[in-house]
């Protein structure tokens, strides 16, 4: 079968690309930007790229076409496969009836740590022997990959509350049907689409309302927003973690590196890893839960996370120069940002922290979490903030709070020279942002290492 994806470079749509290709199919994409790192995974798969949304893509016509929610009334691509009649779906309908029916389906969601839960869980069910598939949002360091079919019956997908398609405002996630439901945490995201939190709680509760009866849901257990979600009605085996759940974290270390997972107040194995921060405890202490409702005992899935390598992008280390360590992190909410600075702070305290942000999301440009933002960002000693075109509230009112500690850049140069200036040996600096951020990390390592000679 011949499918045309239309947006194949998001994270997602290249996934189901990956896993089509995988299952025997022709795959073909368009997108508007075709770019590495995607465009190169793809085209080592032999899977035929095309730039922009050209109708002359769809000629001759493919089977299907897979729809991504980037692409909408009035895209070229679009009008032509209505006016053409074409077969078309999307890309989480695709999977659900081509890759996920009659597998063991175990989906992650949750404002925050989808990416780095699912990867995690993944990893334990691949260290157990299990095989699993799965489609992630990130590549996870062990795999190489973000999405692959499996041999297995167990298929990990992250599943978010994003919508659907154009024509299906659904959330991802009520298309995946899981036997096994994580909701790591719920906070109010996604503006452009959701106009409060209620309106994400009951997307979530549409999830829970797919999980079977001898499903299992592992709520976490400080979100109120959660335990709001549940008390809508719940049908299947609900565990909690966290907080004071029935999945507990005793830390044998302050950052987070080594710690004890309990049951119900049994001991059931020890992680030691390279992770640190209370969220990733949390995010673990969800893998293992899910994981042993796949058949994974508990102290196995402690062994298999002590060889977990993290995903790309997650305080991910992207070079040292004079002992001045410049990471990489997806975080663009105020409370990933705030867990981000507290993990780097917990696992080296003495050394000077600088947090380097690009507000790039678009709930943040619309000024949703601008009170929030200056206080996520305390946890640093000093913040460089890049401040994008067109954003429609006052950035620097915002900022004021941090007082001299801020600076604000409306050019990724100037803001790189600034950094580079103020960086000293035994310095800690973070850049976060959930796009490419104007290739920040490599300038400012090549600063560094110019400041150097």
């Amino acid at each position: 079968m011949h499918l045309h994806i239309l947006g194949i470079c998001g994270t997602f749509m290249g996934g189901i690309a990956a896993i089509a290709r995988e299952a025997g199919h022709q795959v073909t994409g368009s997108d508007k930007d075709v770019y590495p790192p995607m465009s190169t995974q793809l085209e080592q798969l032999g899977i035929g790229l095309m730039q922009g949304y050209a109708p002359a893509h769809l000629q001759p016509a493919p089977d299907v076409v897979v729809v991504g929610n980037v692409v909408s009334r009035g895209n070229a691509a679009i009008e032509h496969v209505l006016d053409a009649g074409l077969r078309y779906t999307s890309g989480p309908q695709w999977l659900a009836e081509n890759v996920l029916r009659g597998r063991h389906v175990l989906a992650v969601a949750g404002t925050h740590g989808k990416t780095t839960t699912s990867s995690m869980l993944a990893w334990i069910l691949e260290h157990a022997g299990l095989q699993p598939g799965f489609l992630i949002g990130g590549i996870p360091a062990n795999f190489g990959v973000s999405a692959r079919l499996g041999a297995g019956k167990h298929f990990v997908v992250e599943a978010d509350e994003y919508d659907t398609a154009f024509f299906d405002k659904r959330a991802k996630f009520v298309h995946y049907g899981p036997r096994t439901a994580v909701l790591n945490n719920l906070e109010f995201d996604h503006a452009d689409i959701y106009d409060n939190l209620a309106a994400i709680e009951r997307q979530f509760h549409h999830l829970v309302r797919t999980v079977p009866g001898q499903g299992r849901i592992l709520s976490n257990a400080r979100e109120p927003a959660l335990q709001r979600v549940l008390s809508r009605g719940v049908w299947s085996e609900v565990q909690t973690f966290d907080g004071d759940g029935d999945w507990q974290a005793r830390l044998l270390s302050p950052d987070g590196s080594a710690f004890e997972v309990h049951f119900r107040g049994a001991n059931c194995g020890t992680v030691r890893w390279s992770l640190v921060g209370q969220h990733n405890v949390a995010n673990a202490l969800a893998a293992i839960a899910a994981a042993q409702h796949a058949g994974v005992e508990p102290a196995t899935a402690c062994v298999g996370l002590g060889e977990f390598r993290n995903v790309k992008r997650r305080l991910e280390l992207r070079g040292s120069v004079r002992d001045i360590r410049v990471y990489d992190d997806f975080a663009h909410h105020p409370t990933a940002i705030t867990t981000t600075l507290a993990g780097v702070r917990a696992r080296a305290p003495q050394r000077r922290l600088l947090a380097v942000l690009e507000p790039r999301s678009n709930t943040m440009k619309l000024g949703v979490h601008q009170r929030e933002l200056a206080e996520s960002l305390q946890g640093a000693d000093l913040a460089f903030l890049f401040q994008p075109e067109q954003l429609s509230w006052d950035f620097a009112a915002a900022m004021s709070p941090l007082g001299s500690r801020a600076q604000i850049f409306t050019a990724v140069d100037a803001l790189v020279s600034a950094v580079a200036a103020t960086a000293k040996a035994g310095d800690e600096i973070v850049v976060m942002s959930n796009g490419g951020f104007g290739g920040v990390h490599d300038k400012l390592l090549a600063a560094l290492a110019v400041g150097a000679c």
